[in-house]
This record gives structure tokens, C-alpha cells and sequence, in this order.
């Protein structure tokens, strides 16, 4: 009699586990080849895939660059030096940097001639344009205009390039034919020769925090050759 008791309660607890994954079945589904993918949200649309909104993320994948410092007293190689940039900010590209650096030359000249002042601010550090800033007030005080232009840039050479801490230094030589003539209130020409340029050389320091949104350089010193 008692094992036709424990007979009937297995029977009931299959049939209680049989209604459950019947039930698990209805809700859950079954995998039969033809569901739809979940979409992978960082794949473009289709019609996007070279448009404007499709934004290109740095190769999390690269590992970091360990390039070692000098030693103390020794300069750094240019390619060290762009490969210690690089270890601080992926998105750094010589090729980049030099185009932007020569329009950027270009436009600081031309803005400087003008005495274009909200055009060099935020292209410089604030002891450059401090000295821009002066130099075209004497200017203007005296009553002289200078007049430049930049007939060929024919020579844009990085030379040096290091990072100090957090902020990348690269320092460019900049060959160019000019124009540059300093005229008095009369407009008669105190200074250069306006039917013959020269050969100027200047060597251009550009700065920028890699740790900052902004993806701008800014000229922190300007010389000439020694």
C-alpha cells in the first residue's frame, strides 16, 4: 500500500515538471536558426558608413609605446620623441601636425603684418603674444604699417620633439621666401624691398596639453638660427 502511494506522488511531481517546462517553453522561446541578431550598436547604418556622423575611435588595442626618457644632459631623438608623444596621445600623426603647423605659420605671419590681434591670441602662449602684442603697438605708434607676404614656404622641418610631464613640445624650422616692408605714415618705405624677397629661417616651438579636449597646439617660443 505505501509503495503505490510514493508511486503516485513521483507521477504527480513529472507531471508538475513537465507543465513547467512546457510553460518555460511558451515564454522563453526555442533557438531555431532564424532570430534576429541584436544589432551592434557601434556598427554604422547602412548609407553611413563614410558620412560625417560616423566618428572614427582610437585603437583601444595598440598597446602603449614604452619609449625610455634620455639620459640627463642628452637630447631626445626626434623619432623618440614623436614616439613619446604618441605613447601620451594615439591620435598624434606627424604628417597631421606638420600641415596644420604650416598654415598655422602662415596665418600667425600674415596676422602679425596685420596687427591682427583676436586672430593671434589663441594661437599663442600668453608670453608670445605678449611680445606680438607690443611690438604692433610700437608699430602703430610710430605710425608705420609692415606689409608681408609669404610668397613660397618651401622648407617645413620637424626637428625636435619631447614631452615634460603632461605636454607635448614640438619645435619646427620653417624656410620661407618673404616680402617684408615697413612703410612710415607717408608710405614711404623705411624698411625691405618690396620687388624682392628674402630668405627668411625661423625655428617655431608649438605646445599642447595631452590631457586636454583641446586638440589645438599653441606657438610657445619663436627664434632664428644661431
Amino acid at each position: 500500500m505505501g509503495e503505490g502511494f510514493y508511486f503516485i506522488d513521483i507521477l504527480i511531481f513529472a507531471m508538475i515538471a513537465a507543465f513547467l517546462v512546457y510553460r518555460l517553453r511558451g515564454v522563453l522561446g526555442r533557438r531555431h536558426g532564424e532570430e534576429r541578431q541584436r544589432p551592434n550598436p557601434y556598427t554604422p547604418r547602412p548609407g553611413q558608413e563614410g558620412g560625417d556622423n560616423v566618428v572614427a575611435l582610437p585603437d583601444r588595442t595598440r598597446p602603449p609605446v614604452d619609449v625610455p626618457p634620455p639620459a640627463p644632459g642628452e637630447p631626445y631623438s626626434v623619432a623618440a620623441g614623436i614616439a613619446q608623444i604618441q605613447a601620451n596621445d594615439p591620435t598624434f600623426e606627424e604628417k597631421g601636425f606638420m600641415q596644420g603647423a604650416s598654415q598655422a605659420f602662415q596665418m600667425i605671419v600674415t596676422a602679425f603684418a596685420h596687427g591682427d590681434t583676436p586672430t593671434l591670441r589663441p594661437l599663442l602662449s600668453d608670453d608670445v603674444y605678449d611680445n606680438f602684442a607690443a611690438a604692433i603697438r610700437n608699430r602703430q605708434a610710430a605710425g608705420e604699417t609692415l606689409e608681408t607676404q609669404v610668397t613660397s614656404l618651401h622648407d617645413a622641418d620637424l626637428i625636435e620633439a619631447r614631452m615634460e610631464g603632461r605636454t607635448a613640445f614640438v619645435t619646427v624650422k620653417f624656410v620661407s621666401d618673404q616680402i617684408n616692408v615697413t612703410r612710415n605714415a607717408h608710405g614711404d618705405v623705411v624698411d625691405g624691398d618690396p620687388n624682392h624677397p628674402l630668405e627668411v629661417v625661423d625655428i617655431w616651438t608649438f605646445a599642447r596639453n595631452t590631457r586636454s579636449r583641446n586638440p589645438n597646439w599653441t606657438l610657445i617660443e619663436t627664434r632664428v638660427p644661431n
